[in-house]
């Protein structure tokens, strides 16, 4: 087997770029999320803990996407390969993950697709910042 590499500077542009996303994509969709997760505004606290986890969480999903990634062989680490990659993770784990989940927690549809939406964004956005930087 031929493992062409990874690229730590990509895998921490990717996690930066991952948690910027998904900053964005959630206040964009604030409201729609608070409502299909069931949460109330005045209920809610902001603490660091959750963006310290979900920061830690994405950088072990880029260097693990990374390491897919780089699986594909020498001169493999290519944009391309780094979208469909992350498409194909996504697919296969994070949508599939989260509808199984959202089912037994009774949770509607639409938290399912806001949420599959984010990780989508993410999984394509690391694919691609992996697959650019190259190894």
């Amino acid at each position: 087997m031929d493992f062409g590499g990874m690229n730590y500077l990509a895998i921490l542009a990717a996690a930066v770029a991952a948690f910027a996303f998904g900053a964005v994509y959630y206040m964009a969709l604030g409201k729609p999320w608070m409502k299909a997760a069931r949460l109330k505004p005045e209920e809610m606290k902001m603490s660091p803990g959750p963006f310290i986890t979900s920061f830690a969480a994405e950088l072990i999903m880029a260097w693990v996407l990374a390491g897919v990634i780089g699986h594909l062989g020498t001169g493999q680490v290519t944009l391309w390969n780094g979208v469909i990659s992350g498409a194909f993770i996504w697919l296969g784990f994070m949508a599939t993950i989260i509808a199984v989940n959202h089912r037994y927690q009774g949770f509607g549809w639409d938290l399912t697709l806001i949420d599959a939406g984010h990780w989508l964004g993410v999984a394509l956005l690391m694919g691609g910042i992996i697959g650019w930087f190259g190894v």
